[in-house]
């Protein structure tokens, strides 16, 4: 008889980084992995560097190597020590840590060194043209670049002016370093690109030792040799910086570190420009970098998203070679996939409406045993207090129901959540008949543990009026309006296309427990939807930020 292997579950088909490692250890190519994340540090961290993270820290894991955190600190004026402790900060989240921390500067004494060796072997010149000069000779794809006429220098000559440029005798922009290669060459990447610039700035490490810094085409590859990475992992739009790379790299005859590069990340409803988000942060679009409406790692950790969630995302978006658009209900959907088992469970009234109970002692509380996760029946509880004057949500009554309306509507029954069975009596309205209270009757007999079981089809939640504690709601949506929003043609301007309703605040009623959950994740505000409590609460006023809904049509492929 055959064995039915149908629950066997497929190994998971490597992808091509994983391929190449696997073939460069097999082939004896490198003994160990070895692989670095480098941020520049003018900025927070986004989505799309979660992936690289995950990707680099995720692959020297998996194949027992280590990843050095290497920040590419070498353009002063946009760079501070507050972009570096963020940095550090959203790594360690994530759950990743790193083997070595270095920095650009570290190896800048290095970088002039071998700058030098190039100057001495003819390989690279100043030039005295402005950056538009230079930018005009370097020709088109299909127009060769017409050589600086100062390309010829003697090599004298071009030591003493680079000897002179550090010892800050010239003006910014005054003159610059190249390397020279070939001003005719299909990539125009090796038309004698810039490996020094002057800027008289003040660098948040170095201070104020160097007033020349390399670029980043002549930093990257080099400090990669230097720590001896085996695999520079970088994203797709570095192809076509991989030629001069490795031409660094030969022509100083160094460590052989090789660059490989993957598709960065497209979210649907998001920008991931840092420029961009920069903008909507100073010109005051959001309330600063970890607005929880934003794509950085800061702003989704103030929104409750968990870090097990954005590793289980990035996993399943995968490693290719192509870029896409990926959905971002598949990160939601993973965001709740996490959520929902560990998650606390409380009930939260939105929209109030008053219940009184009309055959409900006068003045008595009854105290409920409710579970704080139903994943755990039996795990820890919570206490809610059971009055004869409630609130439900407006949603869950209707005065002209039709047939299939499973909640609250005269003379109809529901349960109320943990607790007895209520009847609609009597519909109380304003002088603008508007609903304002119902009267209702509980039935004693239904009560969950000591009464008897009676079915009806609707279970609704509510908060004791009472007990009830106000709570401000933070309700996040999308921040943009346009699911692709690469795709905006050039003429428009991106900001047109903030969504007016990606934040709406409100007033809410929680059950007194919700104010004392020590659990530091989103919790379920049960019917409702996944929210966590924001920084700004205080004694006087707590505050809730939606994470994200409590299911959606969405399933992953």
């Amino acid at each position: 008889m055959e064995e039915n292997n149908s629950n066997i579950q497929e190994p998971r088909k490597l992808n091509f980084l994983e391929e190449i490692i696997e073939a460069d250890l097999a082939e004896g190519k490198v003994d160990s992995v070895m692989t670095r994340f480098p941020p520049e540090p003018n900025g927070y961290l986004h989505l799309g560097h979660a992936k690289s993270i995950c990707i680099n820290f995720g692959l020297a894991q998996k194949y027992g190597g280590k990843t050095n955190l290497r920040f590419d600190d070498t353009n002063p004026t946009k760079e501070d020590t507050e972009y570096v402790d963020s940095i550090k900060e959203d790594i360690k989240w994530l759950g990743f840590d790193w083997e070595n921390e270095f920095y650009a500067s570290d190896y800048f004494d290095q970088l002039y060194d071998w700058a030098e060796q190039m100057i001495k072997e003819g390989l690279a010149y100043v030039d005295d043209q402005t950056q538009e000069e230079i930018s005009k000779g370097r020709g088109s794809v299909d127009k060769p670049g017409v050589e600086s006429p100062y390309r010829n220098r003697s090599v004298e000559e071009n030591l003493q002016l680079f000897r002179d440029m550090k010892a800050g005798k010239y003006a910014d922009g005054e003159k610059v370093l190249r390397a020279k290669i070939d001003m005719a060459h299909p990539n125009m990447m090796f038309r004698d690109p810039l490996l020094y610039r002057i800027k008289h700035a003040n660098h948040h490490r170095t201070g104020d030792k160097w007033c020349i810094y390399p670029m980043y085409d002549y930093t990257h590859g080099q400090c990669d040799s230097i720590e001896h990475i085996t695999h520079s992992i970088c994203t797709l739009e570095f192809d076509v910086h991989r030629p001069l790379y490795d031409w660094f790299i030969k022509t100083l005859r160094i460590y052989p570190s090789h660059q490989y590069e993957f598709a960065r990340l497209n979210l649907t409803y998001t920008l991931m420009s840092k420029r961009k988000l920069l903008e909507l942060v100073q010109k005051n679009y959001v309330s600063g970098w970890d607005d929880p409406r934003m794509p950085t790692l800061c702003g989704v950790r103030r929104r409750g998203y968990p870090a097990a969630a954005l590793r289980m995302f990035c996993e399943k978006i995968g490693v290719s070679k192509r870029d896409q658009l990926m959905d971002i209900q598949l990160l939601e959907w993973c965001v709740r996939q996490e959520l929902n088992a560990k998650s606390n469970r409380y009930m939260v009234v939105q929209d109030p409406i008053k219940v009184t109970l009309t055959n409900w002692e006068p003045g008595k509380v009854e105290w409920f045993d409710c579970p704080l996760n139903p994943a755990e029946p039996e795990g820890a509880t919570r206490k809610v207090p059971f009055t004869g004057e409630l609130l439900i949500d407006r949603a869950d009554f209707m005065e002209d129901a039709p047939k299939k309306f499973f909640r609250l509507k005269p003379d109809g029954e529901v349960r109320l959540k943990y607790t007895y069975i209520i009847k609609c009596n009597e519909v109380i309205k304003d002088a603008e008949g508007n609903v304002v209270e119902l009267k209702c009757t509980y039935d004693p007999s239904t009560h969950p543990v000591t009464g008897e079981w009676r079915s009806v089809k609707g279970t609704i939640h509510w908060v004791s009026t009472e007990h009830a504690k106000p709570i401000e709601l933070r309700n996040y949506d999308r921040l943009f309006t346009e699911a692709d929003m690469n795709s905006i043609p050039a003429d428009r301007d991106y900001k047109e296309f903030l969504n007016p309703e990606s934040l709406v605040v409100s007033t809410a009623y929680a059950e007194p427990a919700l104010i004392e959950d020590k659990s530091g994740i989103a919790v379920q505000f049960e019917r409702t939807g996944y929210y966590i409590i924001d920084k700004d609460s205080t004694a006087e006023k707590v505050v809730f930020n939606k994470t994200t809904s409590l299911k959606d049509s969405y399933r992953p492929e």
